[in-house]
This record gives structure tokens, sequence and C-alpha cells, in this order.
């Protein structure tokens, strides 16, 4: 059972013993993309490790999780963001808009998740191709980490599908302009009749996070886990969870996103105040349904600890989102407070 740790004493083992190991695997990686053949993928990779850091950053908490191999759980988070984060940038740095191109690309998610078989060719629709095989290393990469999980058999299938339903996400945001909303609408419409309450745009947000893939596999270092505890696992972070993730993502970006023109799920709701209560809506679903998991204390500190990190961002110092922060502050209890004190003075540091 997770033990309750005072958040200060976590985080410093967060940043002690899994940031140095995070920056160590994406310096390999790194040192591989640099080696890139074609001069504008290199460049799109490098990018995606350069900027999207943190994502890796964030996502290795679950290295912590009890029962986890820490360095192995690590490699897998990172090698896994690591294609997730490069396959967004060819799908939204280059003008490129073709749906065949981008579902070709992600199939390299649902492979990194599949111990065993032939790789797809996935820049088969691309215009570009020659990456050294890059995106194929990163692929066997995380097969070689989820194939010494001992329960993995227990978590794959519900893996498989929160990967596949990331990719039909990457593939429909990335159309062109004119098309991608009334795409997106279809493909929502054949998933909400699961999930009554949820606008298409949250369930769409819901599908863009990788923090389930990362619960479910951490939760697999269990030599014996049940199919049962992966479904209540899938159920708690999807789409509670991975939706709070996501949301808050667009939250701090809304307003770079609405300069450039991009799309962001945020701006979908009516107003600020609706906002504010959508968001505290799903941090309440997601604390509600983390108690029914094990380990239910670690999840709790998850979802501290995004909401630290996400509102921490000084994206957020500016109005309106400021008043959104202080008021989803407010809501969010002592432990979210501290924690998002405690990111603040590591974001100082240059830490975060």
């Amino acid at each position: 059972m997770f033990t309750f740790i005072h958040p200060l004493s976590f985080v410093i083992r967060f940043v002690t013993r899994v940031f140095p190991q995070v920056s160590r695997e994406l310096d390999h990686w790194r040192t591989l993309a640099a080696q890139i053949p074609d001069r504008e993928l290199a460049a799109q990779a490098l990018a995606s490790i350069r900027d999207k850091k943190f994502h890796c950053q964030g996502g290795c908490i679950y290295s912590l999780y009890p029962g986890t191999d820490r360095a192995a759980m690590i490699r897998f988070i990172v090698a896994l963001q690591t294609i997730s984060d490069y396959l967004d940038n060819l799908c939204d740095r280059l003008t490129v808009y073709n749906e065949a191109a981008f579902r070709q690309l992600h199939l390299a998610m649902t492979d990194a998740l599949t111990p065993h078989g032939p790789l797809h060719n996935y820049y088969q629709f691309y215009p570009l191709h020659n990456d050294g095989a890059y995106l194929n290393t990163l692929v066997l990469a995380c097969r070689r980490e989820v194939a010494c999980l001992p329960g993995y058999g227990a978590v794959q299938a519900k893996a498989f599908v929160l990967a596949r339903l990331y990719g039909e996400l990457q593939t429909y945001k990335h159309l062109a302009p004119d098309i991608r909303e009334e795409t997106m609408l279809r493909w929502t419409s054949d998933h909400l009749p699961d999930y009554p309450g949820l606008s298409p745009w949250e369930f769409a947000a819901a599908t863009g996070s990788t923090l389930g893939l990362f619960m479910l596999c951490a939760a697999a270092a269990c030599p014996h886990p049940k199919e049962e505890t992966a479904r209540t696992i899938a159920t708690a972070y999807f789409p509670y969870i991975t939706g709070l993730h996501i949301l808050l993502d667009y939250f701090i970006d809304a307003k770079e996103d609405g300069e450039h023109g991009d799309l962001n799920f945020t701006a979908y709701y009516a107003d600020d105040r609706v906002m504010a209560d959508r968001l505290a809506y799903f941090i309440n679903q997601a604390s509600i349904r983390t108690q029914m998991l094990p380990n239910s204390n670690f999840h709790q500190t998850v979802i501290c600890g995004l909401l630290a990190m996400y509102l921490s961002d000084p994206k957020t110092d500016h109005q309106p989102e400021q008043t959104i922060k202080t008021t989803l502050l407010s809501r969010a209890g002592w432990l979210t407070r501290l924690c998002y004190a405690v990111c603040r003075l590591l974001r100082r540091k240059k830490l975060l």
C-alpha cells in the first residue's frame, strides 16, 4: 500500500531521483535524433525533445508507483512520450494535412505497446521518409520494456484502446482547419453515448493524454494483476484524469493558440466561468474515482501534481488565466496549494 509522503518529500524524491535519469534518457534520444539523415525530420525530432521535456518529466512520476522498476519504467515512459511528441511535431509543424499519413504515423503508438510482431511503414503516406530508423528504434525500445513487465498481459488490451484513441485524435485534430471540426464531431459522436455529461471537446481532450497508458504499464509491474484491476484503472483515468491533464494543458496555451489559429478545446466553453466550473468538475470526478484504486494516495498525489505543475506556469499569471487559477486553487484543497508553492519554487530554480 502506498504510504502517505509529505508533498515536499515526494517532490524532492521526484526531482532528485527521477529527473536526472529522464535527462540521461533524453540525451540518448537527442543524440540519435541529431543523426537523422533527413534534416527536416531531424529538426522536428530535436525540437520535440527540446521543447517538450516537461512531458517526459511529468509522465515519469509513474516510475515512483509502488512495485515498479524505476529505471525500466523511466526508459519506457521517455521512449513512448518521445514518440508522441515527435509525431505531434510531424503533424503540426509542417504544412501536411493528410489523414492517411497521420493515421499511419500513429501506428507507432500501438506498435510500441505490442511486444511482438512486425513493424509498420510509418512514413508510407508522409512526404518525408528517411529518419535513419529513429522511429523504429523508439518503438523497439518500448517493446523491450513492456515485454519485461510480468503483468503486461492483463493490461495490454486496455492500453491498446487508449493508444488507438490517442492516434485517432491526433489524426483528426491535425486536418485542415476547414474540415477538422466537422470530422472530429463525427468521430466523437460515436463515443459520447458511453460518456454522458461530457462535451465532444472534453471527450477529445481525454483521448490526448498518455497518463492512462503509463499507469496501466506501472500496474503491470505487479506479477499477477487482475484484468478487473486494469478495467478499474482505465475507467478511473479515462476520461477524468486524462481529461483534466489535457484541458489544463490547453488552458495555459489558450491565448497562444488563439493568436496562431490553432485548435484549442477550452475555446469551446461559453465563458471563463464555465471553463472554471468544468475544470473543477473534472478535478472532483478524478478525485472520486481514484479513491477506488489500489494505492489511492499515489493517484491523489498525481492529481495534485498535475494542478500544481500547470497552474504554476507563468502563463497563468495574467488575466483571465489568473482568476481561473485562483478559483481552482481555492477549490482544490491544501495539498494542491502546497504542491503549487513547491512547483513555483522549482520554476524559479529552473528545475521545471
